[in-house]
């Protein structure tokens, strides 16, 4: 495997880390994501018009660079250093990659690109657990309108999207992957429509969130997106772009992470000496350094299967997501223990890293799911 970047791609690390180098200190980014509105729509249009990382990896047809599975990696890393919340991977990957496999929403992914539009996914439900085929919520025609009915929770992205995506069952039985519709259709958490109850909260890793109850909702023919009953075969690998882009931000935040760590163990003096001198200190931070570099190679090897058929793609993600994970526990909390009573105070970086490290080894499926997989799939 390749893990040396072309000069296009290094060009484009360097002008994302500088934007958010300059742009995005933790300060003013933990200002705004206690703000009102939860995060700075400033960067977001930055991110636009100033470096277009939301169309880098969206087809040419709809204004985007036609970037591949690297560039996404690249760009999630640099994202994973800054700890931005601002929804990337919720609109550019999960929104744009399911309307773009759906097909038919060429509009709306313009309006990604432009940084018009934001773009949330409602999938998982009560007692779903991690699995995404497990779909309750119902859909069904009225003349020439879709009902929807059910419930969905943790929906990132929500209270501040302008479009929304819900996956809900056409046919089947419960954890029936075929049966399953995707429909899209305009939103505004702050004043929804007919039939949506909207419970916004904030998530333990600063980002935005919120559960919706469907009751009777109206929507037009043309709200579904590609056939009726088949939409998963657009959601298993549009969560497994999203799985390898998180693997990659998780890289950032770790990188971050150990950094940080290194240098405070320099300034820290006890007995007379900087803590970094004690050996039992070096190798600790010497397992920090293999975790992050298994973890490097796993994120790589995740963005490369992503243009492979299916199961070497499953694998591969599930392998990343299962090394990733255990990396980000690892090193999540032998750097707040490294750290002291300081680890977890808000003047520091470390507590904010770790917290949002503790939420990517859950979001899409935690370690013990993804070993579960993998294992499937390897019999």
């Amino acid at each position: 495997m390749n893990f040396t970047l072309t000069d296009e791609q290094r060009m484009l690390r360097d002008a994302v880390a500088g934007f958010l180098g300059a742009r995005y200190e933790l300060t003013k980014s933990r200002a705004a994501v206690k703000s009102a509105a939860g995060w700075d729509p400033a960067i977001w249009r930055g991110f636009a018009d100033e470096i277009g990382i939301l169309g880098a990896t969206l087809p040419e047809r709809v204004g985007g660079m036609g970037g591949g599975p690297i560039e996404l990696l690249v760009i999630a890393e640099e994202l994973g250093r800054a700890l931005v919340v601002e929804p990337f991977v919720d609109t550019v990957v999960l929104g744009a990659g399911l309307l773009d496999r759906s097909g038919g929403a060429d509009d709306v992914l313009r309006q990604i690109v432009s940084g018009s539009a934001r773009v949330a996914f409602a999938a998982l439900e009560p007692g779903s657990g991690d699995i995404f085929h497990d779909v309750s919520t119902t859909a069904r025609r009225d003349g020439a309108e879709w009902v929807l009915d059910g419930t969905k929770i943790v929906v990132t992205g929500a209270p501040i999207a302008t479009h929304l995506v819900i996956a809900a069952r056409t046919s089947g039985a419960r954890r029936d992957p075929a049966g399953i519709s995707l429909f899209h259709t305009v939103f505004d958490a702050a004043n929804p429509p007919a039939g949506v109850e909207v419970h916004a909260y904030r998530t333990i890793d600063d980002r935005v969130a919120a559960d919706l109850v469907f009751t009777g909702l109206r929507l037009p023919a043309e709200a579904l997106l590609g056939a009726e009953g088949e939409a998963w075969r657009v959601i298993e690998p549009t969560i497994d772009d999203a799985i390898a882009a998180i693997t990659a931000e998780a890289v950032g935040c770790m990188r971050k992470v150990l950094a940080d760590t290194v240098e405070y163990t320099k300034q820290r003096h006890q007995f007379g000496q900087p803590i970094a001198g004690f050996q039992v200190l070096q190798h600790r931070m010497v397992d920090m350094y293999l975790e992050l570099e298994q973890s490097v190679a796993a994120a790589y090897l995740a963005a490369n299967s992503l243009r492979t058929a299916q199961p070497a793609r499953a694998r591969a993600i599930a392998a990343a997501k299962v090394t990733v994970g255990r990396a980000a526990r690892f090193i999540g909390q032998n750097a707040v223990q490294l750290h002291g009573a300081m680890g977890m105070t808000e003047e520091l970086a470390i507590g904010h890293y770790f917290k949002r490290l503790t939420a990517i080894e859950r979001e899409f499926g935690p370690t013990p799911h993804h070993l579960t997989r993998y294992a499937a799939l390897t019999r």
